[in-house]
């Protein structure tokens, strides 16, 4: 008995060497010849390991470490990876490579960040991503700080099989926008879906049509609403609208009821939103949805407009300690992983807009990558309407109160703006 105890024993020592317990998965296979052979890099993910995108993340180092040799030892830290890694980037921590918003990156850690210019260049980076989430990013920090890895895109969602079958071609401008409204609802469609978590985001982008986003953040933050003629504007367009008889029965609805009646009715066209609208509404209503994007109507200068095409853009990116002992191949990793054949299974598995433009875009992103290429300076979201936050929550529910009807003029909603301050 004691020599089967022995024995189970070491069968159970050898088993754990092997990895057979660790975690159900072997070791990284290394390449011992690589170039980068005996390096190991430690990464902070904002993600948790049986997620679409961890997946592809430790499959795509996993590739790494068997091409060049560079083992990539990855933390999960989840979501609150933006309350952890600052106190770690100031001690000092092991943290080779980490995982966050772009624009955290760039103003809030970028004293921490290793300055990526000359390193992307030596590497041609720029024919491999968004011309727009690097030159924000170096804008903020004064130097390249990250490495865009999972682009978001904000505009208007829609349910491309009404479109055909209407006959309606994508507008570029308000006023072909509301003809295309007027003529879903000739042809029994209801043209918007509006949720009250995203109304905000909404008139904010109308806004930036009327008055740009730089106005709307002075506003946003000194009032002097009423004496603005575009902002009146804007109010009156949204009366307007909705006063056709454009929004969704229902709407300002309660998230996410109205988004989901375009997967639920089949009614309901479109939706103003972020990329991620897609496959939630799938997700949650179980419709395939035909989804396509196109960006926010403009209003041109000499329709009382501000001339702006920009579209909401951000980016969960990548950012390389600045003590970092690894640099070239802690870049490299972030390249393998943000371009070529792993960003294109990124973009597959977790159905969101590939990080380099030369990919394809998921059916469900249609129109995504067209809108990120073509915007130059990115929009920030609600466009400054959520930029002062002593009146933030009730500057929403004023504009909420905007799309339910309660303001019978565009002045009357400006007015009632400017008793908030």
């Amino acid at each position: 008995m004691k020599m089967k105890k022995i024995l189970a024993v070491a069968l159970v020592a050898a088993l754990a060497i092997s990895g057979v317990f660790a975690g159900g998965a072997s070791e990284t296979a290394v390449n011992a010849d690589g170039k980068y052979a005996g390096i190991e890099l430690t990464m902070w993910s904002m993600w948790n390991s049986a997620e679409p995108q961890g997946k592809v993340i430790q499959q795509a180092a996993d590739a790494f470490a068997a091409e060049t040799g560079c083992k990539i030892n990855i933390e999960w830290k989840g979501r609150d990876v933006n309350t952890i890694i600052l106190t770690a980037l100031e001690s000092g921590e092991k943290v080779d490579i980490f995982e966050d918003d772009y624009k955290r990156i760039g103003q809030t850690y970028k004293d921490y960040c290793l300055d990526l210019t000359q390193l992307a260049a030596d590497r041609n980076y720029a024919a491999q991503s968004y011309a727009c989430f690097a030159d924000v990013a170096t804008g903020w920090s004064g130097f390249l700080s990250s490495i865009a890895e999972q682009p978001q895109v904000g505009g208007i969602f829609y349910n491309k099989d009404i479109f055909e079958a209407c006959g309606i071609e994508i507008p570029e401008t308000w006023d072909e926008f509301l003809a295309a409204c007027q003529t879903m609802v000739d042809n029994g469609y209801q043209p918007m879906a509006l949720d009250s978590t995203y109304s905000d985001f909404f008139f904010g982008y109308h806004l930036d049509r009327r008055i740009g986003e730089a106005a709307t953040h002075d506003l946003t933050m000194n009032g002097g609403w009423a004496n603005n003629a575009g902002a009146i504007a804007a109010a009156d367009d949204i009366i307007a609208f909705r006063n056709a008889g454009y929004l969704a029965d229902g709407a300002p609805d309660e998230y996410p009821s109205s988004q989901n009646k375009i997967g639920l009715t089949g009614k309901v066209a479109m939706v103003v939103c972020a990329n991620y609208v897609a496959p939630e509404v799938n997700n949650t209503t179980g419709t395939i949805v035909n989804w396509g994007m196109f960006n926010y109507p403009t209003i041109s200068v000499e329709n009382g407009g501000s001339g702006s095409t920009n579209a909401y853009a951000g980016a969960n990116s990548l950012a390389i300690a600045k003590y970092t002992e690894h640099p070239d191949a802690a870049i490299d990793f972030c390249l393998f992983l943000t371009s070529g054949e792993w960003d294109q299974k990124m973009a597959d598995e977790a159905q969101q807009i590939p990080a380099d433009p030369s990919n394809v875009a998921p059916a469900i992103m249609d129109g995504t990558v067209e809108a990120l290429l073509a915007t130059k300076e990115p929009l920030s979201w609600s466009m400054g309407l959520g930029d002062n936050s002593a009146i933030k929550a009730n500057l929403k529910s004023t504009v909420i109160q905007l799309f339910e009807g309660k303001f019978s003029t565009g002045l009357e909603f400006c007015q009632a703006l400017d008793k908030l301050y």
